[in-house]
């Protein structure tokens, strides 16, 4: 057997391994665990005591021989490779489209309002998200205690019980009639947040737009006819709106804004409830004690204000039927919305 070694151990240092196919046939014969080598392991036992230790020896050393010779190779290969593709591309690879992104549905819709109303003489306004009491609440006629603070369920600071997120935009249209003078022309569109459950109607952080007009001999006829041509330019020109009585601490008379959406289909009287008719934003005359909080004169100034939520409108357009798809990031949802029309 030790003859078998020294010729197994000659073969090794003369065979040449240029290239991985030779380099996994060297493997095979003497490192794998069916090669001579494996075979010769195997054979000891049938080795004469006396001569045992010996050709264990000698196998380990052919072994250990075998193993360095291939693992240097194989590195010396990588290297080789490695050297010849640096800073190449690799040709092999399939080719890769050009995907082109898309702008998030609630980035359209909002672009879409705004563009609305900048051509009727609305500028855009921006707010901070975290608020104080003031801002979000007192200046809008929500004084303490009073029950219009339940409407909302907000996220307050932990640290700090004056400040909270802000539960509307509202707070912009505080801080402009507090650092402006009339007249006043603005939308705000931005990020609010409430303590709600999500589901596939709610969310705890969606999207709104709000709009503020202060002049002199502003009436709700101004309000009406703004908010009827948004409604033919965002909907189309045969849509018809309808206004509700309702209730607004901040504005007074207040009302709802529907939309006639049809009974054309199922899905028609199950989304309006039978009725043919969506509500889609809340509007109203500016309360005068809102304008004196902010030191406007409301026996000279008068406005109105509006607003919508983006979700809502973008699911209206759309006949989406879950907001969580807004959030999810799913680009098989997204890619979907090219543009808005």
């Amino acid at each position: 057997m030790l003859d078998k070694i020294k010729e197994l151990k000659a073969e090794i240092e003369a065979t040449k391994l240029e290239n991985k196919e030779e380099l996994e046939a060297f493997r095979l014969r003497f490192i794998s665990r069916k090669s001579v080598i494996g075979d010769l392991m195997g054979e000891i036992r049938n080795v004469e005591a006396d001569k045992r230790k010996e050709v264990g020896q000698s196998l380990n050393v052919l072994k250990n021989l075998a193993t360095g010779k291939f693992k240097e190779v194989a590195e010396a290969l990588e290297k080789s490779n490695s050297n010849i593709n640096e800073g190449q591309p690799d040709l092999t690879l399939p080719d890769i489209p050009n995907q082109l992104g898309t702008i998030h549905p609630i980035s359209q819709t909002r672009d879409k309002i705004v563009s609305i109303f900048q051509k009727i003489g609305f500028n855009v306004a921006d707010g901070p998200e975290v608020e104080d009491d003031w801002h979000n609440f007192t200046a809008l006629n929500f004084p303490p205690n009073h029950p219009a603070r339940e409407m909302q369920d907000t996220f307050f600071v932990e640290k700090n019980p004056d400040m909270l997120l802000r539960t509307h935009t509202s707070n912009v249209q505080i801080r402009m009639m507090e650092t402006q003078k009339p007249p006043l022309r603005s939308i705000m569109p931005g990020r609010v947040f409430r303590n709600e459950a999500i589901s596939a109607r709610a969310h705890c952080i969606f999207h709104q737009i709000e709009g503020l007009y202060i002049n002199e001999n502003v009436s709700f006829q101004d309000l009406k006819n703004t908010l009827y041509y948004f409604a033919k330019e965002m909907f189309g020109p045969d849509t018809k709106i309808r206004l509700r009585p309702s209730y607004f601490p901040f504005t007074e008379p207040s009302a709802e804004m529907d939309i006639y959406w049809g009974l054309k289909t199922e899905a028609d009287r199950k989304i309006t409830k039978g009725t043919g008719w969506l509500e889609i934003l809340g509007c109203g005359m500016v309360d005068p004690n809102v304008l004196a909080n902010c030191g406007i004169d409301p026996e000279r100034y008068t406005g109105f204000a509006f607003g919508m939520g983006i979700e809502r409108i973008t699911m209206l357009k759309h006949k989406i039927e879950d907001i969580r798809l807004f959030f999810e990031n799913d680009t098989r949802f997204l890619r979907q919305f090219q543009t808005i029309s």
